[in-house]
């Protein structure tokens, strides 16, 4: 039987990433350009103010552009490099006894409702956390990525939650003076975060945003 926790913070997660995906229109974007008149018409992420005849991909535009969040994105990301390549230099390193503990022993124990083979599971999961972390780091595609990223962290939460259980959270002593699912968490939040806000500075994302951005504002000022 699920965990009442894993229950309730499944659901919290499913409702806080259907409202991103239906309500993106909410967000505000960064703030006015120098030189932009102050009075001008606050652009809303997504709205009709904000898009453009050359079709401005806001999947590279950050919510928020705050100085702090590249060392969060670059740490998370180099951190989860090496989850992705148990077993090898790579990810997926397939007959290695990294690789097939993780088949046998969690994937499936507790990923058996999953359709197809375990083993092409474990690659995914593999895959997305080595060349996801490597793509965070640089801030490529960041927030389809984080979303990836989040759901192997969600997946991580419910093994340790079905293995372990709550261990007593959030007043409870554990031998490890950690939570068996903590590290897991803590990494959704962080991805979470990215899905909502983007890239932020010092990322390929905001490189590509602010060159199409001027083009598009050269264009408009030609018209």
């Amino acid at each position: 039987m699920m965990h009442p926790l894993l229950r309730t913070g499944g659901v919290a997660v499913l409702v806080i990433l259907s409202h991103h995906l239906t309500m993106v229109n909410a967000f505000v974007t960064t703030p006015l350009r120098i030189g932009q008149n102050r009075n001008a018409k606050l652009r809303v992420w997504g709205s009709k103010e904000e898009s453009t005849s050359g079709g401005l991909p806001e999947v590279f535009k950050t919510v928020t552009s705050s100085v702090p969040l590249a060392p969060l994105r670059i740490g998370a990301g180099l951190l989860m490099i090496h989850h992705g390549s148990e077993g090898g230099i790579g990810p997926a390193n397939f007959g290695t006894a990294e690789f097939n503990g993780f088949v046998d022993f969690i994937v499936k124990p507790y990923f058996s409702f999953l359709p197809g083979p375990p083993e092409t599971w474990s690659a995914i999961h593999d895959l997305v956390e080595f060349f996801g972390g490597a793509l965070l780091t640089v801030g490529f595609l960041t927030r389809p990525v984080a979303l990836s990223l989040l759901g192997t962290m969600m997946g991580a939460v419910y093994f340790h939650l079905s293995s372990s259980g709550a261990q007593g959270f959030p007043l409870g002593h554990v031998p490890n003076y950690s939570y068996d699912f903590e590290e897991p968490t803590l990494y959704a939040l962080i991805f979470l975060l990215f899905v909502f806000n983007g890239a932020g500075p010092l990322s390929v994302d905001s490189i590509i945003y602010n060159k199409i951005s001027l083009e598009d504002d050269n264009e408009q000022d030609s018209e």
